[in-house]
C-alpha cells in the first residue's frame, strides 16, 4: 500500500495514469467515425455523398430508451433546487426534533441542557439560512426568466 502512495505522488506517473483513463473514454467516440472521404468501401453500401453524420456517440439511441424530461433548463434547475432545499429542511427539521428531545431527557443536567440549546439554535439558524437560501434562488430564477422571456412548451410565459 505504501508503495501506490509513493508511485502516485509521482507527477509523471499521475500524468500517464490520466491520459490512459482519457483515451479509454475517448477512444470509442473514434472507432464508430466515417473516414473523411466517405465510406472506405466505395458506394456500395455507404451513403450517397456521405452527406449523412453518423451518429458518434450513441446520444439518439439513448434518447430513444431513455424516459427524460422535455422541460426547459430554467423549469429543471427550479424543481432540482426546490427538492435540495426541502430535503435540506427536512434535516434542519430533524435536527431541531432531537435537540428538544436531548432537552426534555436532559433530567436537569446543566450540560446536556447547554448541548441541547446549542444544538436547538444550530437547527434554527440552520433552517433560516434554508429559506433563505430558497427565496434568493427562487427570486434570481424569475428574475432571469422574465429577462430572457422564458416560456413552457405551449408558449405559456413561466414563473
Amino acid at each position: 500500500m505504501y508503495k501506490l502512495i509513493k508511485l502516485a505522488q509521482n507527477k509523471l506517473f499521475v500524468v500517464a495514469m490520466m491520459l490512459v483513463v482519457s483515451a479509454v473514454f475517448i477512444a470509442p467516440a473514434f472507432a464508430g467515425e466515417e473516414p473523411a472521404g466517405g465510406s472506405a468501401g466505395g458506394s456500395a453500401g455507404g451513403s450517397a455523398g456521405g452527406s449523412e453524420k453518423t451518429d458518434v456517440f450513441g446520444i439518439k439511441e439513448v434518447e430513444k430508451n431513455m424516459p427524460l424530461g422535455k422541460q426547459d433548463f430554467v423549469t429543471t434547475i427550479t424543481s432540482l433546487i426546490n427538492v435540495l432545499l426541502g430535503l435540506l429542511g427536512v434535516v434542519a427539521v430533524v435536527i431541531i426534533l432531537i435537540a428538544g428531545f436531548k432537552w426534555m431527557t436532559a433530567g436537569g443536567n446543566d450540560d446536556k441542557v447547554s448541548e441541547a440549546r446549542k444544538m436547538l439554535f444550530a437547527g434554527i439558524i440552520g433552517l433560516a439560512i434554508i429559506l433563505s437560501a430558497w427565496a434568493i434562488a427562487r427570486f434570481v430564477l424569475v428574475q432571469l426568466g422574465n429577462a430572457t422571456a422564458a416560456t413552457d412548451l405551449d408558449g405559456q410565459k413561466l414563473l
